[in-house]
């Protein structure tokens, strides 16, 4: 054992830790986790801190940091960042991941390895960018970097456009402050997928000890990392430009990259596709980790709130359109006013109203450029609007829909039906791709091309929101929202699993008044009537379920694969023919969606 881990008496901290546990005051998970960081040659340089805490009776950080081992989820390895624990974002759980990836791409890829790298603005990202590099290195790989904030999407581009065997994004998106987290990337682009995603995972599980036999900046100066920022950046933009479609560029912008990376890429853009009045927010300008100018500290684009400060500065300079991006821009927020008065009030869009406004704006371009047909197709998720289906029929266009939340299975979707008769792809946290590039969701050109649609809607003396409006009354009425359903800790996590088996064995024969028509469960592939028969469900394999109630009306179910919460997505809808007056059908729809809420918020509280 190390000298860092006989600085403190082993028997004595683990009867520490023993009574504690008996107290109720740690977990047994956490224990057994605690007790293997403690006694471990591999986890020997954080043994004297986590004695620290047990001494100090720091139970609660304790039981946080160990209850489980920091999963893969939807985006990655996520989570809160403390300088040790099985369950944290720190060296040794950065450097697993890295390990880990490299572990099983060697394995799995002949030939030269390479690996493109970048992060964010969150703290330690450059940091922790820097340690996976040197363990990429130290384990054979060339590695692509880009040496300032860059965005996911252009990380996803760079793995393509370096041919890499793989890549990491150094982010944790839209979290809180607190946490961080690395994005594992394929050789497609694209967020891993099954069967390398579990395969990793075992890696990693495995890695016993860090290979780390070179310094950052000697692998720099001997080519091993080569800085190509410049050169990705040009190839990126380019590509976005590529997508640009016609029309009338008058519009005054305001864009907030809500202290993230999103200027480096959102700029130049707009400016490339010529707009020239475009205003970047000053209070979220600054690149910084601790988000010091958004409600909460939270730079989330889903947020309302985070325009409150934005739409004030735009009455201010008359600006006529308001989009802001995620810390990692990959997710874009937009608000306009609801009149042409732009004094007047003002609205944000949901992901799914932006979905729906971009799926038919570039569906309605390439169809009068003559560049759409039957063999084209957009991509959503299980979880995104229908809406966009029924956008897409209407253009005689296909549809791809049956797949579980992550933009991954969207960017998969695109390599099985052929990147070349992609159209649109969209998920309703506000993840949007336009074009081949990339396999990620991309708020940079999500950006220019709904400038792109405010400046055509503007020269025809219409408001975005009149024409989400208008969509509305040809393709039906859609109201969607979200709830989010806390479970923190050990404690959270049980909760979770309850409440999604009760959903599969027990479900709610009604929800908001609308009876069950049947349960779609994506664990265990089957649809189950409420009469309880079964019969095959036809679609991928996740932890979901959807309850289909009448009237087209349905909520998905799905624990986060990020965050501790369970997520209830909720949807509405009335046909086009049942449409009378669209102020009451609003009403009415969002008075259902109440009532879904507070059914669905009282059948968790049962659990």
């Amino acid at each position: 054992m190390s000298d860092a881990a006989t600085q403190f008496d082993l028997d004595a901290t683990l009867e520490k830790i023993s009574i504690a546990n008996t107290a109720g005051k740690v977990t047994d998970s956490a224990v057994e986790n605690i007790k293997i960081w403690l006694t471990e040659p591999r986890y020997a340089r954080y043994a004297s801190q986590i004695a620290e805490h047990v001494e100090s009776e720091k139970w609660q950080a304790l039981d946080d940091a160990f209850w489980t081992i920091i999963p893969f989820g939807t985006g990655g390895r996520r989570g809160r960042m403390y300088p040790f624990g099985s369950n944290a974002i720190n060296e040794r759980t950065i450097g697993e991941s890295a390990q880990g990836l490299a572990t099983y791409v060697k394995e799995s890829v002949s030939g030269e390895l390479s690996c493109a790298i970048a992060y964010d603005t969150r703290h330690r990202s450059r940091e922790f960018a820097e340690l996976c590099a040197c363990i990429m290195v130290s384990q054979g790989f060339t590695v692509y970097f880009l040496d300032d904030y860059r965005s996911t999407p252009e990380l996803s581009f760079a793995v393509r456009y370096k041919k890499c065997s793989c890549g990491i994004m150094v982010t944790a998106s839209h979290n809180p402050p607190s946490d961080n987290a690395v994005k594992v990337y394929w050789s497609t682009g694209g967020q891993v997928m099954p069967p390398h995603d579990k395969a990793i995972i075992d890696r990693v599980m495995n890695t016993d000890q860090l290979t780390i036999d070179v310094e950052f900046d000697a692998a720099v100066a001997d080519g091993k990392v080569q800085i190509c920022t410049q050169e990705v950046d040009a190839a990126f933009l380019g590509e976005v430009k590529a997508q640009q479609l016609g029309g009338p560029r008058d519009l005054k912008i305001i864009y907030s990259p809500l202290h993230g990376v999103g200027a480096s890429g959102v700029v130049p853009a707009l400016a490339g596709d010529g707009f020239q009045d475009v205003e970047v927010f000053g209070p979220h300008a600054e690149l910084s980790g601790d988000f010091p100018n958004v409600p909460g500290h939270v730079s989330n684009p889903e947020n309302v709130k985070v325009f409150d400060a934005i739409i004030e500065r735009a009455k201010e300079v008359n600006a006529e359109l308001i989009m802001a991006t995620d810390p990692d821009c990959d997710r874009l927020g937009c608000a306009a006013p609801v009149t042409s008065d732009l004094q007047g009030e003002w609205r944000t869009f949901t992901g799914n109203q932006i979905a729906v406004l971009l799926a038919d704006y570039v569906l309605e371009q390439r169809k009068a450029a003559g560049s759409l047909s039957s063999d084209h197709y957009v991509v959503k998720t299980l979880v995104t609007t229908e809406m966009v289906r029924r956008i897409a029929e209407s253009y005689g266009v296909k549809t791809f829909g049956n797949l579980l939340v992550g933009f991954k299975w969207i960017g998969g979707a695109m390599d099985e039906h052929g990147p070349e008769k992609f159209v649109f792809g969209c998920e309703e946290s506000h993840g949007y791709l336009v074009g081949q590039y990339a396999r990620d969701k991309d708020a940079v050109v999500a950006t220019m091309l709904f400038a792109e649609l405010a400046a055509k809607c503007k020269a025809e003396g219409q408001t975005l929101h009149e024409k989400i409006e208008a969509l509305w009354w040809q393709h039906g009425y859609h109201a969607e929202r979200l709830l989010n359903q806390q479970m923190e800790g050990s404690e959270g996590m049980a909760n979770m699993k309850k409440l999604m088996a009760k959903f599969r064995a027990e479900p709610p024969q009604t929800v908001g008044g609308l009876k069950l028509v049947a349960a779609r469960d994506y664990a265990n592939g089957v649809v189950v009537a409420p009469d309880g028969t079964q019969s095959p469900l036809e679609g991928p394999v996740g932890d979901m379920v959807i309850l289909d109630l009448e009237e087209g009306n349905y909520v998905a179910v799905r624990p986060s694969g990020t965050e501790p919460k369970v997520k209830f997505y909720m949807f509405t809808y009335v046909a086009p023919e049942q449409l009378a007056l669209l102020d009451v059908t609003q009403d009415e729809m969002q008075e259902r969606l109440d009532a879904f809420e507070n059914d669905l918020k009282q059948f968790a509280a049962s659990v």
